[in-house]
């Protein structure tokens, strides 16, 4: 089992990010976080403050601050990145998806914070992700999770043990 999280260091990232480890040691699954970073777009990634106002933008430096913030949440998840030649949602939720297609999840924990909305923006790219019907999407809005102490199967499914 894998859990995917789209990964871009934000406050819901971390909390998506926080939660599919929580729930991957519940369930013994494996965690990829991917990350996805325009090539051409400097100011996307100051934006998202992988580069420093003062530091030279380049992908290996930004993948690699990233790497290190997904290590802090999750020592034991995998970490991807992918190039986008634009920062546009639509192109993010597209690489994101090629990596779902790729890494096969049960499970995408997406960071939201307009989950309400989700089938509505269509500059989302939670939206867009979401919209894939391959995998269960897990909305994280806020960080503070509930603790899992177990979960029992309940043997209500064929081939189900408890």
């Amino acid at each position: 089992m894998t859990f995917l999280v789209p990964y871009d260091g934000s406050y819901l990232a971390d909390a998506a990010l926080a939660r599919a480890t929580e729930y991957a040691a519940a369930l013994d699954a494996d965690i990829v976080a991917v990350t996805v970073i325009p090539e051409d777009d400097e100011g996307y990634s100051r934006d998202k403050n992988w580069v420093e106002a003062d530091e030279a933008f380049d992908v290996q430096t930004v993948a690699s601050f990233v790497h290190k913030q997904v290590v802090n949440i999750a020592p034991e998840a995998s970490f991807r990145y992918e190039r986008s030649p634009t920062s546009s949602p639509e192109r993010i939720s597209t690489e994101i998806q090629r990596v779902a297609d790729e890494e096969v999840p049960s499970v995408v924990f997406l960071g939201s914070d307009n989950a309400g909305q989700i089938v509505t923006p269509v500059t989302s790219v939670a939206g867009n992700v979401a919209k894939d019907a391959e995998y269960d999407v897990h909305i994280v809005r806020y960080f503070s999770p509930t603790e899992i102490q177990e979960i029992e199967s309940s043997g209500d499914y064929p081939g189900e043990m408890r």
